[in-house]
């Protein structure tokens, strides 16, 4: 309908029966969500346009795991799955150590593999060569290279500009050129919260996040019987997510064993405090005053190698000078 301005969305807040086919779409944003939603709506959109402040590294990874599917063939599943994860957790370590040792190379190899499946003339360097080195911020993977097919094949299209407004009838940048839309997707990111937003009360007292310092990654200076996640920035999520499950269950089978109802760490009020995590993400930098700390040193520093904590949090000590188990009506170990 003439006049009709166009409607907004934004991914966590998704309508069930929201119908874009045939519609101009513009998404705000160039992170997972937003390469994401780019070439599965343009399938059926009139159009789609990915609105970036600034460029994101993209990468292509194939759909089906090639190595996988072989070993498969000819190996027990369990042992197939184990060398295949084991096989993806070395690939993007070593693709994460060569990014921080040598970064201008993988600069240009990121930059090599976009333009082979763009078209002609495609301004590579304009849409896909970021400011920051590969892993100062979060790189992203598209299976198959949807997102460079989509673009390819004229269904949609990339402009890296900023916003002024929006108006009646889409999206005008800071340029002056107005992105003509019917429906605008704001996929820009997300606000970390601790806990999920929860409040934390210990002996009558509200928790300060910021003011707590972070054991081993997953739990807090003075905090009993509890944990939380934080996954690698480096890798995949869940990689560090599985190891905190295991390690809350370890500690559970070692209070029940022990016969102990409690176990809180202690941080010594002297030592170092650092931001919790050294990432340059918009949406870790808009959250890290709001985040615990860390210290200098393990079990009190976070790290990102998933090799090291497979070690200490599967397989390492769950008593140590920070830990305090505690049984009923017992003074603290």
């Amino acid at each position: 309908m003439p006049g009709t301005r166009p409607q907004v969305v934004h991914p966590q807040h998704w309508p069930e029966d929201l119908d874009y086919a045939g519609k101009r779409v513009v998404v705000i944003g160039s992170g997972a969500t937003a390469v994401t939603l780019v070439p599965a709506m343009a399938a059926s959109a009139a159009h789609v346009v990915m609105l970036q402040r600034s460029p994101t590294y993209v990468v292509s990874e194939p759909g089906r795991d090639a190595v996988a599917l072989f070993l498969r063939r000819w190996l027990p599943a369990w042992l197939a799955y184990l060398l295949t994860r084991w096989k993806n957790v070395g690939k993007a370590i070593l693709f994460y150590w060569l990014s921080q040792t040598y970064p201008q190379t993988v600069r240009g190899w990121l930059r090599a593999w976009a333009q082979e499946q763009l078209p002609d003339g495609f301004a590579v360097d304009v849409h896909f060569k970021p400011k920051y080195d590969p892993w100062d911020q979060r790189l992203c993977a598209v299976p198959n290279g949807d997102l460079f097919a989509a673009l390819s094949s004229g269904r949609a299209s990339v402009v890296t500009d900023t916003i002024q407004r929006f108006t009646a009838g889409g999206v005008l940048l800071s340029s002056g050129e107005e992105l003509k839309a019917d429906l605008i997707v704001t996929a820009t990111g997300f606000t970390l919260q601790v806990m999920g937003g929860a409040e934390l009360v210990v002996d009558g007292e509200p928790v300060a996040f910021s003011e707590r310092m972070a054991y081993k990654g997953m739990m807090l200076s003075g905090v009993p019987n509890s944990a939380f996640t934080v996954g690698y920035t480096n890798s995949s999520w869940t990689l560090k997510a599985d190891l905190v499950s295991e390690y809350v269950c370890r500690i559970l089978n070692y209070m029940d064993a022990g016969g102990y109802t409690v176990q809180v760490p202690r941080a010594d009020p002297a030592m170092e405090r650092h931001a919790l995590l050294d990432f340059g993400a918009g949406y870790i930098q808009r959250s890290i005053d709001e985040l615990p700390k860390q210290g200098a040193a393990w079990p009190w520093r976070l790290r990102m190698n998933y090799v090291a904590d497979v070690l200490s949090i599967r397989h390492g000590a769950l008593a140590d000078s920070a830990m305090e188990f505690r049984r009923p009506h017992a003074k603290p170990d």
